[in-house]
């Protein structure tokens, strides 16, 4: 058996190919055999109000091509715009190959492939962003805002 086997829990939904469905009251697995079926789990699903770092909206943009509310080849362009930003800051060996991976993706048009390779770029970062110095606004005696680094006054 080829293609892709999801492993579905109790109630846990799947969009394929533009439909939601649902699955029953057991664990379940399901077998997409046709090539290129756009799947996208709606528990790993990435709301609009949820995009607010880079990685998370390069990966909002493939999953709007696999829910079908983005066009495919406009999209594509995005995303490979988007990895070669995220490849300028992402520099190390396993997110290298993670955005290589996602761009031969969607060379290929496996946007679910693509999509995959960037959420695992999501934990790492994360951890990019916990760790970077936070700066606040603060006014100025002018009135407009200053940056400043947190802590410091």
């Amino acid at each position: 058996m080829t293609g892709l086997v999801l492993k579905l829990g109790p109630k846990e939904r799947v969009l394929v190919n533009g439909a939601v469905i649902e699955n029953g009251d057991r664990r379940a697995r399901l077998a997409i055999l046709t090539p290129n079926a756009n799947i996208l789990r709606l528990r790993d699903a990435i709301r609009p109000d949820e995009v607010n770092t880079p990685v998370r909206r390069v990966c909002y943009i493939a999953q709007l091509v696999l829910s079908g509310d983005a066009e495919p080849a406009e999209a594509h362009i995005q995303l490979l715009r988007g990895i070669e930003q995220l490849s300028q800051a992402l520099t190390d060996e396993d997110s290298r190959r993670l955005l290589s991976d996602a761009t031969e993706a969607i060379g290929s048009g496996d946007t679910y492939r693509a999509l995959k390779r960037l959420r695992a770029l999501l934990p790492r970062e994360e951890r990019l962003l916990a760790t970077a110095p936070r700066r606040e606004t603060e006014p100025s005696r002018s009135g407009e805002p200053v940056r400043m680094a947190a802590g410091r006054a």
